[in-house]
């Protein structure tokens, strides 16, 4: 593998933490939901809110069981049991988080959604996606954590390395061109639009988004929600954007036919265009796309970047062992409880040139096309995984568990 120098604190620099407090702190939150009973569930909620806060969360799972009620964290992308409360609390906790959220609390046959923004003391403000799902014991209820108002989104936070942050910062600076992110849920996609837009925001751009939900808001772009009961559908907000005298659209994904068609026609006509994929590699986005009816001209002129992206856990800096030929392992300590602290991204950033845009048009499959884009240098999620192993940021474990593959050799 080529050798690639990376100074592990500037990769560190990167990641991003916000309102950490020590171990100690958190667990007399959680104390403080054991020893409240029934008698305060307003302040129970709200301290289980601030603790999933305090612990950095991403999630946080109500679950109703017989024998009590659950309360897990998703930290780092995990999940983690943070307390069981009483069973006879669940009515009263489910109740108490759909009022907060407008939801009506007599329905309890079927799934409701809504959101709720919490103020915490001296903190700015934090909203939630409320979801709740009739269950054999009552109703679970997932709270997703939509940071707002962060502004504060660098493109070099991401994680990216040196070579594959100048590609995607040369594309950027284009006025023209469809660049994709794609990979599962959860792998950090969002967050890598948004960070692209902050970069291009400038008051001589006329940037709109269309989104569902919207789950950052950013002064001066142009944000659309959409609303399928009223008709207000991806395809619907992209027509009007298009009208409204555009120069960069962010579509939150493409998941149709017919957005896809819009998205790559306004990429071919002038607008540079960002938006994500569900799809496993960079290779993979390019055969998607025609597979829903795009043609191979059109895609193959228009689609200027793919990016493929993963989160994987990072090792905290405080108790990190030394383990094999120069790597880590975790050991675990009262800043951390399990020996990472924080997420990076690992990153495939697909370059399309002549030689891919000539694949694209003779209709390469997606094994020739993984195999073409590595010929013409682009480094695989593993390669770029095994870099920050080898540079002590995350475990050759981690990696595996992210990628389903092992480091890489050097």
């Amino acid at each position: 593998m080529k050798a690639h120098l990376i100074e592990s604190r500037a990769i560190f620099r990167g990641l991003r933490y916000s309102r950490a407090r020590n171990a100690l702190q958190v667990q007399k939150m959680i104390d403080a939901l054991m020893d409240g009973h029934d008698a305060d569930v307003v302040q129970q909620v709200e301290t289980l809110l601030t603790s999933a806060l305090s612990m950095n969360a991403s999630d946080i799972h109500v679950e109703p069981f017989q024998d009590g009620l659950r309360v897990r964290f998703r930290i780092d992308g995990l999940l983690r049991e943070i307390v069981t409360l009483p069973a006879t609390l669940a009515p009263r906790v489910v109740s108490r988080l759909k009022i907060m959220s407008n939801l009506d609390i007599s329905e309890k046959r079927l799934p409701q959604d809504g959101r709720y923004r919490l103020q915490p003391a001296n903190e700015k403000p934090a909203d939630f996606r409320v979801s709740t799902c009739p269950v054999i014991h009552g109703e679970k209820v997932v709270l997703r954590l939509l940071e707002q108002g962060n502004t504060s989104l660098p493109l070099d936070a991401l994680g990216m390395l040196p070579e594959q942050l100048v590609l995607l910062e040369r594309v950027l600076s284009r006025p023209q061109g469809l660049v994709l992110v794609t990979g599962p849920t959860g792998s950090g996609k969002t967050i890598t639009l948004y960070a692209a837009l902050v970069r291009l925001n400038a008051v001589m751009r006329n940037i709109a988004t269309v989104e569902d939900p919207v789950e950052i808001l950013l002064n001066g772009i142009n944000q659309v929600a959409i609303n399928p009961k009223t008709g207000l559908d991806f395809a619907t907000v992209l027509r009007a954007l298009l009208r409204q005298d555009p120069d960069v659209l962010m579509i939150g994904e493409i998941r149709d036919r017919e957005t896809a068609e819009i998205a790559v026609k306004a990429a071919h006509t002038g607008h540079l265009v960002l938006s994500t994929l569900h799809t496993t590699s960079a290779a993979e986005s390019l055969v998607r796309l025609q597979h829903m009816g795009i043609a191979a001209w059109l895609l193959a002129t228009s689609l200027s970047l793919v990016i493929a992206q993963r989160l994987v856990r990072v090792l905290c800096v405080h108790c990190r062992i030394p383990d094999t030929e120069g790597t880590f392992k975790a050991q675990g300590c009262s800043r951390c409880n399990q020996g990472y602290q924080g997420r990076t991204g690992i990153f495939e950033v697909l370059n399309l040139d002549d030689t891919l845009r000539d694949a694209i048009l003779r209709g390469d499959n997606t094994l020739k096309l993984q195999a073409l884009s590595r010929e013409c240098g682009m480094l695989s999620l593993n390669k770029s995984g095994t870099i920050l192993v080898r540079a002590g940021v995350t475990t050759a474990e981690e990696l595996y568990r992210v990628t389903g593959e092992e480091a890489a050799d050097a």
